[in-house]
């Protein structure tokens, strides 16, 4: 989540020094690190009423599933990268004399061989301890950091969670929730992906999915065709015949009450695409609701620009234009099967749902315990 702006911040004549913010208290923070196929992600935070409030962040892409393909295993080159990210977020752990934290690690070491090798010399050379969660885990995480973008009119959802190295889908029926409850209803299935008895009323997981494919594994999988659109179409093609298994694949859904919320650095780069933006602005992107022909529109554009086009493209960045088409492969094999005019750009996810969850557990938040 964004850093909130202190109030009056600029009210005051220039003469006239703000007084320096408060030093939040440590035992009142939280971290929460996701370390994916693609990137290192890192967010520190306290609580503030419902929500939170982010003190301290760090993003840097580190690839640290490069060559996973071929080889089954993380390279010397990719965790040496790695490993120095790490470094940096420790420091600031430690700065910050953070004592909550979550700190885990996906796909990428949920599949290399030497994973358990890797999370030891993590631990031996940072002092960090990472968790490689499960696929369900990661879903479920996914969802909560999401809820506050549900709609009240909302009674089918997809939530996607397009990542480097895997693509979770989970499909959630709120028709039997009231509707003033249905964000809050998402909120608590901190307790897992299983419909459990509650008191409270309840989402119903209908249906959830891992997919082993996300914008880096999907790249390299085709990276041997040449032809841009030919590449494209197979990746897209590709992506869409791995969610055979998912029950409500084939089901056509009413335009009317269902929603889609995306989650990743490919719906959100897409959405700024759409919107014009020269310069990342988050609280214009985070929320957005797009049309599948506003995204394919943006895809198209893509195309037409080509791999020259797209690396010069300030919209997309030097981060994402190797990885832009491959995501928006997955993006739009997703429009192909549930067409929507309800499709919510969400800049959060994993990092946002684990502290999230955190901080529910302990009952930090105004509302309480979800």
């Amino acid at each position: 989540m964004a850093p909130k702006r202190p109030n009056g911040a600029g009210a005051f004549p220039k003469a006239v020094e703000s007084p320096a913010p408060k030093t939040p208290d440590p035992s009142e923070l939280y971290a929460a690190l996701d370390l994916g196929t693609n990137s290192c992600r890192m967010l520190i935070a306290q609580p503030k009423g419902s929500q939170f409030h982010v003190v301290d962040s760090f993003s840097k892409s580190v690839q640290l599933g490069a060559g996973l393909e071929k080889t089954g295993r993380l390279s010397r080159g990719s965790m040496r990268r790695t490993i120095q990210a790490l470094r940096i977020c420790q420091q600031k752990l430690k700065r910050h004399r953070v004592k909550h934290m979550r700190l885990v690690a996906t796909e990428a070491c949920r599949r290399a061989h030497n994973a358990k090798d890797f999370i030891k010399q993590v631990r031996r050379e940072t002092g960090l301890q990472l968790e490689i969660i499960p696929p369900e885990e990661e879903a479920r995480l996914a969802v909560i950091s999401c809820a506050p973008l549900v709609s009240t009119k909302t009674e089918q959802l997809l939530v996607v969670d397009i990542g480097g190295g895997s693509t979770e889908l989970v499909w959630i029926d709120l028709s039997r929730v009231d509707r003033i409850e249905r964000p809050k209803a998402i909120m608590r299935m901190h307790h897992g992906l299983q419909n459990i008895d509650s008191l409270f009323p309840t989402a119903r997981v209908v249906d959830w999915i891992s997919v082993p494919l996300g914008v880096a594994t999907l790249r390299d999988q085709f990276n041997d065709v040449e032809d841009d659109a030919a590449r494209f179409a197979l990746m897209s093609w590709f992506f869409e015949e791995n969610l055979a298994e998912f029950a409500p694949y084939k089901d056509e859904q009413p335009r009317e009450g269902f929603q889609i919320v995306g989650t990743s650095g490919t719906v959100t780069t897409v959405a700024a695409s759409h919107l014009g933006l020269r310069r990342y602005d988050r609280t214009k992107v985070d929320g957005l609701r797009m049309t599948s022909e506003q995204i394919d529109t943006v895809i198209n554009s893509y195309l037409r620009l080509g791999p020259a086009g797209r690396r010069k493209d300030p919209r997309i960045g030097q981060d994402r234009h190797a990885l832009i088409m491959s995501g928006s492969a997955i993006l739009q094999a997703l429009l192909r099967c549930w067409p929507t005019d309800r499709l919510s750009v969400a800049d959060r996810g994993l990092r946002e749902g684990l502290l999230y969850a955190q901080m529910s557990a302990d009952g930090v938040l105004e509302d309480g315990p979800f």
